[in-house]
């Protein structure tokens, strides 16, 4: 018990995770996920190549069941199970993936529609003939090995390549704090930078660049973005913009955009799908049908536009909202001496170049050793022919065969290689014509031995093998270039008018912030629209689909709402909340909206806030491309917040606080400023603040006014003496200390109009013209016995007014169904 005892040690379970975490982490990053700068090869691909050659499961033999290799490998490299295997395999398949598919595969290897592969044990697969320049020199000592994972074999490290494969098939892969991103190259282009490296070493990367223009996709497409691929071959990170290769065609009277190449890595059969959802949801007008007219001669997608459609803009759209364009960054992470670097195309080159002398250096000092062997033993050939009647004597004379070797090294001073080769010699190889041909061969070896001396000796002699290697590799593999490289990115600019069908619909917002579209058809099919309780309409308005809504909040933001993105739904319907369109804070309120057609108008918008602010802005400022979050409409105050919002360009202007203030003022004192200003003082407060505000014409209407004592009464507006902007103002109802009456919220509003009254338990409507006329110090006539939250206007009109370029709070009694929700509906 007590040698039990002695076993056990306290660790902290800090210490314990961090280091196997970071011993795990290590064998991810160098022996899982990040490829070698030298083969440009993961573990997984590197054993599958080296594993089906041992196999002889090569070019010029037939394809043999996948799960066989499979089954090796894992058996004897690779035992981290089947499927890692297989799917990597399949990928070395697919010619839309690597530039120079290392495995050549019999049966389904999936699709560019996403498709999998069969399962391994459907297909067949072999080397493909490029590999054979990964595996052509492994026997001859030019890479180091290593024990595979029990043990009982060696594996390569390293796979001899004759190419920068790292460059030419690119890879990508997640570790542990690291990443990779490697788009394919073109094959010609990577051999002919790699030439000019060796032959001039301090070659910059401009003059790199005359060679490798940039990525190189199996898909082809357009690669935008000259500099991104600067950046990339600079430092390893770099953004490059690539576009679908399309045209525009008129095929049996249809106009046609043709698409025949799409980025590298998209899903086809995923992309024509967007693209037919688009068409169908009607995002832009003027696609007919899409279609995936692809076949074993090449890809090819089909978009029948209408006659009267825009192609250009169509095209631009899809450029924008699918992935007919990508963005694609390049991040070049690989081994290099066993750690993870971010590498250039310098330094790529640089460590293939290294490692390709390395390789050649060892390549040839192997030949050069078994040619000198070949030689010896050739001599002693040569040396025993000379002399052949007496050794033939001495082996006669021999006991036995290593008998007739060492008499033969202790008589004529052969070495035992050569006594060995004499005593097996065959006699036939005797004849004058085998003669001439072994002085022939011996005279050969020594020159190829020679030579061999020459490359391990002369540095330039060496440079001239790399180079022939490699142009050989281009003579045979080299292809055209696919993707086409531009300098720039295009700008893709799209015109919302164009491409949204003007279509007429009916826009609802609510006090709570719900809101939809829906068709005429919708709304002339139904009577009713479903408000949440206790809510109500603050715009209703016939509007067109190119047609903006500005919702103004209380913390000085506004939303710009394109109609077209509103929620489209049924008239009967529940509107979607606006935070599903654009995040707001949840403290933040809708106060007012407006309907937009034309932005470049003379309309100013009015804006006044609870601390006594007051700001006039151009409409035209609020005209914004980018809209998906709040922008500001002005800039408030600590604890300030905006209480009314008008359109309104007439000449009065009049402000009301909480504790009964009026100022009346002229509205030409207030001056235009730009959006993210702060307005200037509109009333003068101590211990108050602004409840409503009001910019109206006529001076002979009445402001109507509601009290938190849930009272009300109207005032002539002629009541009130002008004053000048930021004064204290006078009193609108009278000051009763023991028991003030502080206001609630006013209105200018026509006689026909209604007010909406809502208290905890329900909304009413309370029509304005039985509302008393009185004066200014009177405290009106109760018109609730519960305590009123808050009080709106409901304007009776005839008919929706459509956005020209406003609309204010347009309620139709025929159209908005809050009446028949006041009169029927009871909010218990």
């Amino acid at each position: 018990m007590l040698d039990i005892i002695k076993r056990i040690h306290e660790y902290s379970l800090e210490d314990i995770m961090s280091k196997r975490f970071g011993r795990y982490s290590k064998t991810i990053i160098q022996d899982r996920a990040l490829p070698d700068v030298r083969d440009g090869l993961k573990p997984v691909q590197r054993r599958i190549l080296y594993g089906m050659y041992k196999e002889k499961h090569t070019y010029e033999k037939p394809t043999v069941k996948s799960a066989r290799s499979v089954g090796d490998i894992m058996g004897k490299y690779h035992p981290h199970g089947d499927s890692s295997i297989y799917d990597a395999m399949v990928r070395m398949s697919q010619s839309w993936k690597s530039n120079a598919p290392l495995i050549e595969m019999q049966g389904n290897n999936g699709s560019m529609d996403g498709d999998s592969a069969a399962a391994m044990r459907y297909t067949e697969s072999r080397l493909s003939k490029i590999s054979n320049e990964f595996l052509r020199d492994i026997d001859k000592d030019t890479v180091l090995w290593t024990r595979n994972y029990d043990d009982s074999l060696f594996e390569p490290t390293v796979l001899p390549v004759r190419f920068p494969n790292l460059l030419v098939n690119g890879g990508s892969g997640i570790s542990a704090g690291y990443a990779t991103n490697i788009p394919p190259h073109n094959l010609g282009e990577i051999l002919e930078a790699t030439i000019y490296k060796i032959k001039k070493p301090n070659a910059t990367l401009e003059e790199l660049m005359e060679f490798v223009k940039g990525p190189d996709f199996p898909t082809g497409a357009i690669v935008e973005g000259k500099q991104g691929i600067i950046d990339a071959f600079t430092a390893g990170k770099g953004k490059v913009v690539i576009k679908a290769r399309a045209s525009f065609e008129k095929n049996k009277g249809k106009e046609q955009i043709i698409i025949t190449e799409i980025p590298f890595e998209v899903n086809k059969q995923q992309l024509v799908k967007k693209i037919n959802d688009i068409r169908i949801d009607k995002k832009i007008d003027g696609m007919i049908d899409v279609r995936d007219e692809s076949d074993k001669d090449g890809l090819t997608i089909a978009i029948d536009l209408k006659k009267e459609a825009d192609p250009e803009l169509i095209l631009n759209y899809l450029y924008k909202n699918t992935e007919l364009q990508v963005n694609y960054n390049y991040n070049m992470v690989a081994i290099v001496n066993r750690r993870p670097m971010e590498v250039g195309l310098i330094d790529v080159l640089d460590a293939y170049i290294s490692f390709e002398k390395e390789y050649i250096e060892k390549r040839t000092a192997f030949d050069l050793d078994v040619f000198k062997k070949q030689l010896h033993i050739t001599e002693g050939l040569v040396k025993a022919i000379s002399i052949l009647d007496e050794i033939i004597a001495l082996i006669r004379a021999s006991k036995n065969k290593a008998d007739s070797i060492q008499n033969l090294i202790d008589k004529f001073e052969f070495s035992y290689e050569q006594a060995d080769a004499i005593v097996t010699l065959q006699l036939y190889r005797l004849s004058n014509t085998d003669i001439i041909e072994l002085e022939e061969k011996n005279k050969n070896l020594r020159l190829i031995i020679e030579g061999l001396k020459m490359i391990l000796s002369d540095p330039n002699e060496l440079k001239n093998v790399m180079i022939k290697e490699l142009n050989d590799v281009k003579k045979e593999f080299a292809t055209k270039r696919l993707s086409e490289i531009k300098d720039e990115i295009t700008e893709i600019k799209i015109e919302t008018s164009k491409m949204i069908p003007k279509d007429e619909v009916v826009v609802v917002v609510t006090n709570e912030g719900y809101i939809k579209r829906a068709s005429t058809r919708s709304y002339n099919e139904s009577e009713e629209t479903l408000l949440k309780e206790n809510d109500f309409v603050i715009l209703k308005s016939k509007v067109f689909t190119t047609d903006t809504i500005l919702l103004f909040t209380d913390l000085g933001n506004y939303l710009y709402l394109p109609v077209y993105e509103i929620p489209d739904l049924k008239w009967k319907e529940l509107g979607k909340h606006v935070s599903n369109v654009i995040k707001i804070n949840p403290e933040e309120n809708i106060i007012k909206a407006f309907a937009v057609t034309n932005f470049d108008t003379n309309e100013i918008i009015t804006t006044f806030t609870s601390l006594g602010m007051v700001k006039r802005t151009p409409l035209s400022e609020y005209k914004v491309s980018r809209y998906n979050k709040p922008m500001i409409s002005m800039k408030l105050k600590d604890k300030d917040k905006v209480v009314a919002v008008t359109n309104e360009s007439y000449q009065n202007t009049i402000v009301i606080t909480n504790n009964g203030y009026a100022l009346l003022y002229k509205t030409e004192e207030i001056p235009s400023s730009g959006l993210r200003a702060s307005g200037v003082k509109s009333i003068s407060l101590k211990n108050d603040f602004v409840v409503s505000a009001h910019i109206f014409e006529n001076m002979n209407d009445m402001i109507t006014v509601i009290t938190k004592k849930s009272t009300i009464k109207r005032v002539k507006l002629s009541e009130f003496d002008y004053l000048s902007r930021a004064r204290k103002g006078i009193l609108i109802i009278r000051d009763v200390k023991t028991n003030p009456y502080y206001i609630l919220k006013t209105f200018i509003a026509s006689n026909k109009s209604y007010i909406g009254i809502k208290t905890k338990n329900m909304i009413d409507k309370f029509k304005i013209t039985d509302a008393p006329i009185s004066d200014r110090y009177s405290t009106g006539t109760s018109i609730s016995k519960e305590d009123i939250i808050d009080a709106f206007n409901m304007k009776e009109l005839e008919d929706f007014e459509t956005a020209t370029p406003l609309v204010l709070e347009d309620i139709d009694k025929k159209i908005l169904t809050i009446d028949d929700f006041l009169d029927n509906i009871k909010i218990e």
